[in-house]
């Protein structure tokens, strides 16, 4: 039912085009698209269409967190784009996160990861400030944190912890990720430190469970 040359993220005809491409009745084209959705191939988005899946990317939580570098790795072309990056006062999770003295200033960078050009994950990432002055002018000039923080003159950094919970998609983020409101959802909240132990970013990822499985194995 899916052709041959359809790619992840391709729209599927309706169902009265698909019914009357292959000289079959509606409910016989229903009863094949719940059958690839079973398989993984398809999702529906309700109000949207039905739509060839994406094949779930490795992802892989190492010490070394450098999210081009995971996705070059799983055979995927890696995208990121920031949606907004902002000084604001950090809330008084972020400031302990960060070791941080109250109050403190932060900048906050929120956007969306991708992989072959589809949305994998929204995430909120904040750095301190005071450590890094300038640090939305590399951020948005080079769209990457480690070049950014290679361009701070910090040149390495690794993942000091890391938490995994599930939540449920919401408005916002399903727009951002092309899911359904209330899609499942992996939350990976991490800190990562710089080689003298000072924290450097504190960041929470929202991953589209269905197109992501999280790999933990040593470095």
């Amino acid at each position: 039912m899916v052709r041959q040359q359809a790619v992840p993220g391709d729209q599927l005809p309706t169902e009265a085009v698909l019914a009357a491409r292959f000289g079959v009745n509606r409910h016989t084209v229903r009863r094949a698209l719940a059958a690839l959705a079973e398989s993984g191939m398809v999702r529906a988005r309700r109000g949207a269409g039905v739509f060839v899946a994406m094949r779930p990317v490795d992802y892989h939580l190492g010490g070394r967190v450098r999210f081009h570098r995971n996705l070059e790795l799983a055979g995927r072309v890696p995208g990121r784009r920031f949606t907004t990056i902002t000084a604001r006062a950090a809330s008084p999770r972020e400031a302990e996160a960060l070791d941080l003295a109250r109050p403190a200033q932060i900048w906050a960078a929120e956007g969306v990861s991708t992989a072959d050009a589809h949305p994998i994950a929204a995430f909120l990432s904040v750095f301190p400030h005071a450590m890094l002055p300038r640090f939305d002018e590399a951020l948005r000039r080079l769209a990457s944190v480690t070049d950014a923080l290679h361009a701070a003159g910090i040149s390495d950094f690794t993942r000091a912890e890391t938490r995994i919970s599930a939540a449920s998609a919401t408005a916002t983020q399903a727009e951002l990720l092309h899911l359904r409101e209330g899609a499942p959802l992996i939350v990976t909240t991490s800190i990562n430190a710089a080689p003298d132990g000072k924290p450097v970013e504190f960041g929470t990822t929202f991953f589209a469970a269905e197109r992501v499985t999280l790999l933990m194995r040593p470095d």
